[in-house]
């Protein structure tokens, strides 16, 4: 029996007004997944996730979770927590009254000692163990962002929304929290999904990347067939580094194509789609597969126009015929 999805969009469309900001949507996101929403601004993405959370209602088409319709259900009750980019912590409360604030809120209400129990867990849980008495204007912007994810996960959600909630970091802290948030995803086996027009943060976290644009969804895949197997030129050259080049097919072999380029050079390429002799096509090549080497067969013939040097790597500007 297929498992019921934790998310799922059914023919969802949001208007404003004149604009239509998601265009018949259908999506659906299965139990226990960290899902990354990606695309540039304006495709979509937050408009998408503010729909889960009840802060937005479909103009068209329904949201379930968990099999439920959630049409006129208010987010307080939704089983679902956002953790948004500017964190939104109380600055006059200290870090358990902002983790337990609300637990206090919650009806049937819950013992003093009960509510102080589950604070500690949940600070526990971000490695922010005794810090429960610090004030907000204390901690670093990590620590910070720890707060906000400990107070978003102490009432157990069904599911927690990421609105971009590492944008605000320096890079070295980006990257240790992007593995805290997948290493802590896998402990509690709740369902993420993150907001993200950052490339590098989708792939290396989530287990589906859901690619947008224009208010639709692109290409829905695990991390490695995004990148490997880009839907269109949108995802080829959206997600990661790519070098296009335009040609004709000049023929087929199995999985191959020749492509001859501009200036007459033939290249071999794999086949993504079925295509016919003489058809025109875009040719996505990923700096990383591509080496220097001097003139011979197979290779392209370019110019050498800039190199910039990046600690454990360096970048080619090569200028190419054609």
């Amino acid at each position: 029996m297929t498992a019921v999805p934790d998310i799922e969009f059914r023919a969802v469309t949001k208007r404003y007004g004149a604009v239509t900001a998601v265009s018949g949507i259908d999506l659906a996101i299965p139990p226990s997944a960290f899902v990354a929403l990606l695309g540039p601004s304006g495709c979509g993405k937050t408009t998408c996730l503010r729909m889960i959370g009840g802060f937005e209602q479909p103009s068209e088409g329904q949201v379930l979770i968990r099999g439920r319709d959630m049409a006129g259900t208010p987010p307080y009750r939704r089983p679902v927590n956002m953790v948004f980019q500017q964190y939104a912590l109380f600055p006059h409360l200290d870090v358990e009254e902002n983790i337990s604030y609300g637990l206090r809120q919650a009806r049937p209400r819950l013992s003093s000692r009960e509510i102080s129990q589950r604070a500690g867990e949940a600070l526990s849980m971000v490695q922010l163990a005794g810090y429960g008495r610090r004030k907000i204007h204390e901690l670093s912007g990590g620590q910070q962002q720890r707060v906000a994810l400990a107070r978003a996960l102490v009432n157990k959600p069904a599911v927690l929304l990421l609105d971009e909630p590492l944008a605000a970091l320096d890079k070295k802290l980006r990257t240790d929290m992007q593995i805290e948030l997948q290493n802590l995803q896998r402990e509690i086996g709740i369902t993420f999904v993150l907001v993200t027009h950052d490339q590098e943060e989708a792939l290396s976290m989530s287990d589906f990347v859901c690619v947008m644009n224009g208010g639709r969804v692109v290409q829905l895949g695990q991390p490695s067939e995004i990148y490997d197997e880009p839907a269109d030129l949108f995802v080829a050259d959206f997600v990661g580094k790519t070098n296009l080049l335009s040609g004709t097919v000049a023929g087929l072999s199995g999985d191959l194509v020749d492509v001859a380029l501009a200036d007459g050079t033939v290249i071999a390429a794999r086949k993504r789609v079925p295509l016919s002799r003489g058809e025109a096509v875009s040719v996505s090549l990923r700096p990383e597969s591509l080496s220097l080497s001097a003139p011979g067969g197979g290779s392209l013939k370019g110019i050498v126009r800039n190199r910039i040097f990046l600690g454990s790597t360096a970048e080619y500007a090569i200028e190419v015929q054609g």
